[in-house]
């Protein structure tokens, strides 16, 4: 993912239980405050199961469940504002692991649309299980997109930047190449920026995917500047916090920041070249 172990194999497994449980908790008030819940109660229905959605771990427990859940719930309240504008949409999920966010885009808003979706992804085994689903998918790097002719109304990008080696050329060539009216992106939630690479901080020395490595982790502000800079501009933003803002809850703030990231945020855009156009060495 996109979505980082909560817990080092160090810690015990006792203390990642104890840890687990208090998250859970964080979680079903975070998503409750935030008014997600009845979003979340629509996907679970619409895909019940999610163990699979991941390539490279299961999400087998109430924890990670809810955790993705509500994830997910933030993610689509972001399409259904983009998704509003267009009558008849082409989607281009960029990333998806496993088709669900089409199934859920497919199950939430077809009655009164004719929804057209694509999914495109680096991990074989991912377009494998998205084509079993019934949807089209492309196996190929994000970053080499516009190479396939590929185009669409929307673009889905969630929890992907933060992977890619030159977020700013990706998203000009999304702008410049394709005839994208929006772009929805989420990206973990920081409030001071840093470069990730987190298996060179931890030394680890076997050989690492893009799937596993973020590389720019950046706070709110660094992105609106990112993607300006890029050729788009901003029609919506939003944060997901993991945590509830009232209540004893509140305090799983920091172990959130300190394990796993305080939430997601989220950002709805057009094109719009005023910025990049003034950069000469694209």
């Amino acid at each position: 993912m996109k979505i980082k172990h909560l817990i080092s194999e160090r810690a015990k497994p006792t203390l990642r239980k104890i840890l687990q449980h208090i998250w859970l908790k964080s979680l079903e008030r975070a998503i409750k405050e935030q008014r997600l819940k009845d979003l979340a109660v629509k996907l679970k229905q619409i895909v019940p199961d999610i163990t699979e959605q991941y390539s490279n771990f299961l999400v087998n427990t109430s924890f990670l469940n809810l955790k993705v859940i509500g994830l997910h719930a933030f993610q689509m309240s972001l399409v259904g504002d983009a998704i509003s504008n267009i009558k008849n949409p082409v989607i281009v999920d960029i990333g998806d692991s496993a088709g669900t966010h089409l199934q859920y885009i497919v199950g939430l808003y077809s009655d009164n649309k004719n929804i057209s979706c694509l999914s495109v992804n680096l991990d074989s085994k991912a377009v494998e299980k998205i084509i079993n689903k019934g949807f089209n998918a492309v196996h190929a790097r994000a970053e080499d997109l516009h190479k396939y002719n590929i185009n669409a109304d929307i673009f889905l990008c969630f929890e992907t930047l933060e992977h890619l080696m030159n977020p700013c050329t990706f998203l000009h060539d999304l702008s410049t190449k394709t005839n994208a009216q929006f772009l929805v992106i989420t990206v973990p939630y920081l409030k001071d920026s840093r470069v990730g690479l987190h298996h060179i901080r931890n030394n680890i020395t076997e050989a690492v995917n893009a799937e596993k490595t973020h590389i720019f982790e950046l706070n709110p502000d660094d992105w609106k500047l990112i993607v300006r800079h890029s050729g788009w501009d901003i029609v919506e933003e939003a944060v997901y916090l993991q945590y509830p803002k009232k209540g004893i809850m509140r305090i799983t703030k920091y172990l959130w920041k300190k394990y796993d990231f305080e939430g997601f945020y989220g950002l709805i855009l057009k094109r719009d070249s005023t910025y990049a156009s003034r950069y000469l060495n694209w």
